[in-house]
Formats: structure tokens, sequence, C-alpha cells
């Protein structure tokens, strides 16, 4: 989510793909023009964050306990098409910007706008095809998104109505349409028409860990990988050519995505053992995600085959029922184990394999 040095509002947070953790690395350590460029993200997320907290999200679907549907709906149902409507932002800050590509259209020959769209298409279907879920607020909204927002933008987000992203300045970043990327900004956009969850603490690097997984799986199902195939990796090749990383995160991993003399060595632990308590990034919702990330990547290995079908359907039923939006890792966890006893049964292999998941990254059901 949001990156910034004042803290957003946990209940209308901004949601940034680049973690203010690496934003006060490079402020620190960068030279005079990456300083004034991080500084100056740092206090733009500000404004923005502002401008969210001024609109209300509106309520999620009503939920009936047993709504969950984890396989394709009928197009007679509404779920067949995607509105798609992909803007220019031109280099300015002004959003959505000029409207360049609507559902239907012609590729435009823009890699930009055509990434945006493609990619939404390819979440869209995510949701829609294995879980059932018509767009983002589950009632079919609109997926509006603005390239090229701002000159040289160093970051991506979702504001709470629709995805941005910055074209990175080659030099720390080199673009920020990735698919893994793409699908963590819109799984934010689902999160928050799910009920939410609150941006700090705990439940906010829940909320940053739901979004890395369904990033994490748009990507997998793209590609039609199964899942010893994958790399885990959020944000893959969007660092600049000379960063010594691979990625914003690895879920297989965390705390290998990147070490690096202006980024730093990526913070993320994996176990609560090594669970970092801050006031900064709202409680370090970016820092620890890596600890839920690395029990969904554990879980997923031990099941194998396709993440997007058992484990995808697990992680999407439990958000639809949690009904608590400041739920700790412990109760996110019991959630998790609900989804795996209604989807597989009581007792299944798949129960005692989510179990021994979360149990390595030292949360006991």
């Amino acid at each position: 989510m949001c990156l910034s040095l004042g803290c957003s509002s946990p209940h209308n947070p901004l949601n940034c793909i680049v973690p203010p953790h690496m934003l006060r690395v490079m402020a620190l350590r960068g030279d005079d023009k990456t300083a004034r460029m991080a500084r100056s993200l740092l206090k733009q997320n500000a404004a923005l964050r502002d401008e969210r907290a001024e609109h209300v999200s509106p309520p999620p679907p009503a939920q009936d306990g047993g709504s969950f549907a984890p396989h394709a709906v009928s197009p007679a149902e509404g779920l067949c098409c995607p509105d798609r409507r992909i803007h220019d932002g031109d280099g300015k800050a002004a959003l959505p910007g000029r409207l360049v590509r609507a559902e239907g259209d012609d590729a435009t020959g823009d890699a930009d706008v055509d990434l945006a769209y493609d990619g939404a298409g390819q979440v869209f279907s995510l949701f829609a095809d294995e879980y059932g879920r018509n767009s983002l607020d589950g009632a079919g909204m609109p997926l509006i998104a603005t390239v090229r927002h701002r000159r040289n933008y160093n970051n991506a987000f979702w504001n709470g109505d629709q995805m941005a992203y910055g074209t990175g300045d080659g030099k720390v970043f080199r673009t920020f349409l990735e698919l893994s990327v793409i699908g963590h900004e819109m799984a934010h956009g689902v999160i928050q028409h799910s009920g939410g969850l609150i941006y700090e603490n705990q439940s906010g690097a829940l909320n940053e860990s739901i979004a890395d997984v369904f990033g994490a799986l748009s990507l997998q199902r793209s590609l039609g990988q199964q899942i010893h195939d994958a790399d885990w990796l959020v944000g893959r090749g969007i660092l600049g050519p000379g960063i010594n990383g691979v990625a914003l995160r690895s879920m297989k991993a965390p705390g290998t995505a990147y070490a690096d003399d202006l980024l730093g060595q990526d913070p993320q632990p994996w176990h609560m053992d090594h669970f970092v308590t801050t006031t900064e990034d709202n409680g370090g919702v970016h820092i620890n995600s890596g600890i839920p990330n690395h029990a969904f990547y554990l879980f997923c290995n031990y099941i194998g085959g396709k993440s997007w079908e058992l484990p995808g359907q697990v992680w999407y039923r439990a958000l639809q029922q949690l009904n608590n939006p400041m739920a700790s890792f412990q109760q996110w966890a019991d959630q998790t184990m609900d989804a795996v006893t209604a989807i597989a049964g009581r007792g299944t292999i798949e129960a005692v394999l989510l179990r021994r998941a979360w149990k390595l990254v030292g949360v006991a059901i």
C-alpha cells in the first residue's frame, strides 16, 4: 500500500507498491537528485493520502455466509467481461487523465497502455473465472487505470477508485507495468470491497500480504505455471539496471529480494521470531507481510499443482468470510483453516499441510 513519511489513515489508505522504508533509505543514501526524488515521493504520497481520506469506501457486498463461488460463473450472470478504461496521465498529476483505450478497443500500439489494458483483463479473469467475483467490488465496477502518472514517477498505487502507474526514472525503477504489480494494486481494491483490513500493524501487514498473494497468482495463472516452476517474486524486473536485486519482495525467501547500496537490504522476515516492531510504515505493514506471504508459499509448495486453484480458493474464501478488519496473523490463520475445511474437508491432508505451513512461520493454529 502506501509509502510516505506521514501516517496514512488506516481506514482509507493509499495503496502503493514501493514501501516507505525503501524511500527513506534512498533519501538518506542517494545522491542529491535521488534523495530529492525520494523526499518528493514521500510528500506526494502524504498529499494523496489526505485526498484519499476524503473518500469513504463503499460498503462491501453483503455476504450470506454461503456466497463463495470457487468456480467460473456463466456469462449470463454478468461475469464475462471486464469494463477497462485506460487513461494517459501525460506526465501530470491529475487523475484519471485522457481516455486512450476503452473496453473492446483494438490495441493502441502504445506498450504502456496495452500492458495496463491486458493486465487488468488478466486480473479480472482470475477473480471472475476462479472465484466467481464480478470485478473488484463484486458488482462490476469499471477498471480505471492511468499510465504515465506524473513525470518519471517511481511508484504505482490504488487510491480507492483506480490504479495509477508511473514510468519509473530508468535508474531506480524501469517500469511498474508488471503483472504481479498490477495484480497487487487491483487486489487492494478487492480487499477494500471485502470488508477491508485496517492498514496498521498485523491487519495492515495482512492487507499487504493478501495483495501480494493475488498479484503472484495473477502472474502465475497468466503464464500457466505450476507452483514449483514459479519464482514467487513480486515486482520482478521493475528495478533499475544498476540495482542489485531481482524484485521488491520474495514470497519464497523473504529478506532476499534485494541488497543494494542505494536501497539497503530487504528487511522482510519470514518467521514470527523476527517480527519487526516499529512505529514507521503504519507498524511495519510492508515489512511483516513477509511472514504470511511465506506461509502461503509453503502451503502452495506442499499442495503442488496450480496456486490459483485450491490455495487461492482458500485465501479468497477466508477473505470473504473474515469479518474482522483488525485481524491478527493468528486470527487470519484460523480463518484460512476454516476455509480449507469448508473446501476440502476436516482432517484432510490439505488441512494438515496448511497447519504445518503456518507452524513453520511461527503461527500456531
